[in-house]
Formats: C-alpha cells, sequence, structure tokens
C-alpha cells in the first residue's frame, strides 16, 4: 500500500526546534515523491484526564481527526531524561482513550497504519527515547509494530544554521537515510 497521505508528529513543542527542522526537511523530501504531508498540532492538547473525556475537548477531537485520515504517522522527537516528551505521551494517551462513554479498550486509531519513527537529538540520537516509543506503539498499535525507525544525532550547536543536509555517505538516491528507509516502507 503505498501511503498518499502522512501525518507528521513532532514530540518537541518548540517552534523552533531542531526536530521540527527534521520533521520539515522529511516532509519535502516526501512532498516530493507526491505524499500529501500534514503537520499535528499537539501542544494545544489538554491533559489527558478522565473528568474531561466526555465530551472529548475540540483540541483532541481535531488531532484524533487528523490521525484517522491519514495512511500513516512519522513521529519525530528528542528524548529527555531518556523517555519520550510529555507532551509527546499525553497525545498519544489520548489516542488509547475510549471514544464512548462506558467503552473499554483502545480504540483503533493506529491499527493498520504504518508508523515511522525519527530521533534527533543528543550524542545517541534519542535512541532510548525511540525504544520507550516503540513499545508504547506495539501496545496502542496492536500486533503489528511500528515501522522502521531512524535516528539523527545532533550535531555541535555552533553549527546549526537552520538547515538539515545528508552527511556524505548517509543518502539513498539523494534522499537522507531515514527517508530513503520509509520510502522504500510506504510502498510495501
Amino acid at each position: 500500500m503505498q501511503m498518499k497521505k502522512v501525518l507528521m508528529v513532532v514530540g518537541s513543542l518548540r517552534q523552533d526546534s531542531f526536530n521540527r527542522t527534521v520533521a520539515q526537511t522529511i516532509a519535502t523530501q516526501l512532498e516530493e515523491q507526491g505524499v500529501t504531508v500534514n503537520f499535528a498540532t499537539i501542544a494545544d492538547l489538554p491533559l489527558m484526564n478522565q473528568d474531561f473525556e466526555f465530551p472529548v475537548p475540540a483540541a483532541v477531537q481535531r488531532f484524533r481527526d487528523q490521525v484517522q485520515a491519514a495512511d500513516g504517522l512519522w513521529i519525530v522527537t528528542p528524548e529527555y531524561n531518556e523517555m519520550i516528551p510529555g507532551g509527546l505521551k499525553n497525545a498519544l494517551d489520548w489516542l488509547s482513550r475510549p471514544v464512548t462513554p462506558g467503552t473499554f479498550g483502545s480504540p483503533e486509531f493506529l491499527q493498520g497504519k504504518p508508523v515511522m519513527l525519527t530521533g534527533a537529538g543528543g550524542k545517541k540520537a534519542a535512541k532510548v527515547g525511540l525504544s520507550h516509543l516503540k513499545t508504547l506503539l506495539i501496545d496502542l498499535h496492536g500486533s503489528d509494530a511500528p515501522g522502521p525507525r531512524g535516528g539523527v544525532a545532533d550535531p555541535n550547536p555552533s553549527l546549526h544554521d537552520g538547515e538539515v543536509r545528508p552527511i556524505t555517505g548517509t543518502t539513498n538516491g539523494g534522499r537522507s537515510t531515514s527517508c530513503g528507509v520509509a520510502l522504500r516502507f510506504r510502498r510495501n
């Protein structure tokens, strides 16, 4: 199945984050391949609280609708203290909650949807956080594990110029390695 619509979820809430720059670079490369990319807004999601599940807050409904409309998700995230950021965890918590009062179990927002994981930052390229995220997504996704994952190590901060470029030797047909993996993944 070829994905035509990808929802990009950036784990960092900071507007000018390195992860957002990586996500925008990936989005540009996907769009060059004919894929429509939308960015989810998770910064305005209220903290998950069962007291406020019904009716579902408007921001949560918008996020759920974005997930349902996408053929697949691409999560680009830093790790904070070897975990995923709280805002991203909160967004995934909202996806795990029932949509009808009195029902139990996770709704099927992610069932059958490929999920690509990219971690950006630190010397380990968010490797530990991505491992935790993969475990969480396996639970939300059912028996299907998320798709490929890749990391981008954060370079020396003095080298940041607002652009992300492939490093020599890590390209695949002119695309960054992570994007090349995802483009192959989406064709399966």
